[in-house]
């Protein structure tokens, strides 16, 4: 067992000033850095999530992947490392609150990654779309029936030993973020599984599933993505 680890946490953040306090606010004592990534906003993201609690990195390129990437950035400078990093959406869909689901196998040495599954917890009516709930449903199958893998969610809540991933090398910089640390863990032999978790209906408008733009480009990036580590 990790005793008293060391676990921070990486919001990508984009135009979330409507939710971001609440996120923060849920998120348990247990976590020494709340970084939110602030990804090019227009709005208030920044002051918000600053008086908040948090510490705000800025990224000016639009991009899932390149917010986290650049939070990574941050938490490599610091002078001690974490032993978990927990990521998570600022649109208060997920319940920060069961961040200590995903981090007990972490804690106990039994995962080095462990996704939070919609799929298999309990989802408010309206969370997802349907576009969500087929695409999700066929990249998992696709990635598990070509990659041999065992998944049933892409969801962004999820916790991951540190030093794992710094291993991954992550690359992707917009919605192939999450797929990509997937795949990786699988082809690198690392343990992982997945917790149910429940997921409610996000404030303000979802820039992915929002908009049909949004839905095709994430598909068809997901999809690409599978089929590269193939």
């Amino acid at each position: 067992m990790i005793q008293n680890p060391i676990i921070d946490v990486i919001i990508p953040a984009f135009n979330e000033e409507k939710s971001i306090a609440k996120v923060i606010a849920e998120i348990p004592d247990v976590v020494r850095y709340i970084i939110v990534a602030n990804n090019n906003s227009s709005d208030q993201t920044h002051e918000v999530a600053t008086q908040a609690g948090a510490m705000v990195v800025f990224e000016p390129q639009k991009g899932y992947g390149k917010a986290c990437l650049t939070a990574m950035d941050w938490i490599k400078q610091q002078e001690i490392q974490p032993d978990v990093v927990v990521f998570l959406d600022g649109d208060y869909s997920d319940f920060p609150a069961e961040m200590s689901d995903l981090i007990s196998p972490i804690r106990d040495q039994k995962a080095d990654l462990v996704i939070g599954s919609r799929a298999l917890g309990n989802r408010e009516s309206g969370s997802m779309t349907f576009p969500q709930v087929f695409g999700n449903w066929l990249a998992t199958s696709l990635m598990n029936a070509i990659q041999g893998a065992r998944f049933s969610d892409l969801g962004p809540f999820r916790a991951i030993r540190w030093e794992s991933l710094l291993g991954l090398n992550m690359k992707d910089q917009n919605f192939g973020w999450t797929i990509e640390m997937q795949i990786k863990a699988h082809k690198a032999g690392l343990r992982y599984l997945e917790v149910p978790v429940n997921y409610r209906k996000r404030i303000g408008v979802s820039k992915v599933s929002g908009t049909v733009k949004g839905v095709i480009g994430a598909g068809y990036k997901i999809i690409l993505t599978i089929f590269k580590y193939w």
